[in-house]
């Protein structure tokens, strides 16, 4: 058979979370609560929900291929230009297509060792030099370290703000020191998948408000705009580089009901007012939980709680018998974080679910903290 390049080779699939049907298969369970890919529990807008159950009468028809609708609310949203918008499936379709465009066989890409495996596995695949640099003591990016890595020969920089896995975020002064450093050759990469959830803050730089010629910003409705089954995301950055993208585009991304669903999404803020105030009182009590039990949780400005567990024998351990009580979690062990696990916010019945199935293990798993 034909034999790919050995930097193919070497490449591991992504993991995803483990869907409810598996589990339901395996362990014959009934009541399971997907804690696991940071999805947003309380679905999408009722308005993407009506404008789908309108038109699936439609997908077989090719969507429009220029997007037009969808690049146009995007536009109005953020009061910017239309020729500034490049659209894909998921914000993971845009890197793929920022590696198609930017990157060749031994390019040098500077990130954080702790972030999105995804972007890992789509540099990795075009042939790049990745380097990674290694995270903080309180698992932050090591900014200083990570800008004083970038040189006249860094292709490209991957920031994502906030962080997956993490959920930690950059600071508008560490942003702002690494632009400083920025060659104007480099590009810069800035993954907002969970901006919805950090903006409000004080200290996020939010990437927009930085006018760069060499910056584009992701954005995704598979968070906070609960579209994840429908794979629609975009990118924000000048009218060259949105060109050279549309180059290797696919000719019909995002997908016909996913630029449908999508545009009424991004209409209904109410809807994600709604979301992010759930949001907060779900990771307010669940981080409280934890913290009362001894444990030390990351701050989170995102939809989930990463939280160190001392080993993989650890982390082994709890994913398994939470997966025994119908709790679905994410191990991290891809990330090369083998000592943490995530913990995705869910609804407020589900959490509860796992705080019943957690008190059942925790008098174990603190004896085996204990003993890490």
């Amino acid at each position: 058979m034909p034999t790919p390049p050995s930097f193919i080779e070497s490449l591991v699939p992504y993991q995803a979370g483990k869907p409810i049907e598996e589990l339901a298969r395996e362990k014959g369970l009934t009541k399971i609560s997907k804690l696991a890919s940071n999805e947003n529990p309380m679905g999408a807008s009722p308005n993407s929900l009506e404008i789908i159950h309108k038109n699936y009468s439609e997908i077989h028809r090719y969507p429009d291929m220029n997007g037009f609708n969808l690049k146009k609310e995007i536009a109005d949203f953020h009061g910017i230009s239309m020729d500034r918008v490049v659209l894909g499936s998921g914000s993971e379709g845009v890197m793929t297509y920022i590696a198609k465009a930017f990157l060749s066989v031994g390019d040098e890409v500077v990130t954080s060792a702790n972030s999105f495996i995804g972007f890992y596995i789509i540099a990795k695949a075009s042939g790049a030099n990745l380097i990674l640099i290694g995270p903080t003591k309180d698992q932050r990016f090591d900014m200083d370290r990570l800008t004083n890595e970038i040189g006249p020969k860094t292709k490209l920089v991957y920031l994502a703000n906030p962080n997956n896995p993490t959920g930690t975020m950059i600071t508008k002064k560490e942003f702002e020191q690494l632009l400083e450093k920025l060659p104007p050759t480099t590009l810069l990469i800035v993954d907002e998948a969970y901006v919805e959830y950090a903006e409000k803050e004080k200290e996020y730089p939010n990437s927009l408000n930085y006018n760069l010629d060499n910056l584009i910003t992701l954005r995704t409705f598979s968070k906070a705009y609960g579209l994840a089954g429908l794979r629609v995301g975009y990118g924000i950055s000048t009218k060259e580089i949105v060109t050279t993208l549309s180059k290797v585009k696919p000719p019909f991304e995002p997908n016909l009901l996913g630029q449908m669903a999508a545009c009424e999404a991004i209409k209904d803020q109410n809807f994600i007012k709604r979301v992010l105030k759930e949001n907060k009182a779900q990771y307010e009590k669940l981080f409280t939980y934890l913290t009362d039990k001894g444990l030390a949780p990351i701050p989170s400005f995102t939809n989930f709680v990463t939280l160190p567990t001392k080993s993989k024998v650890n982390s082994d351990w709890l994913f398994s018998n939470l997966l025994n009580e119908g709790v679905i979690i994410r191990k991290l062990d891809a990330n090369r974080m083998s000592d943490f696990v995530r913990i995705s916010i869910g609804l407020e019945s589900e959490m509860n679910h796992f705080y019943e199935a957690f008190n059942k293990l925790y008098p174990q798993f603190e004896t085996m903290l204990k003993g890490s």
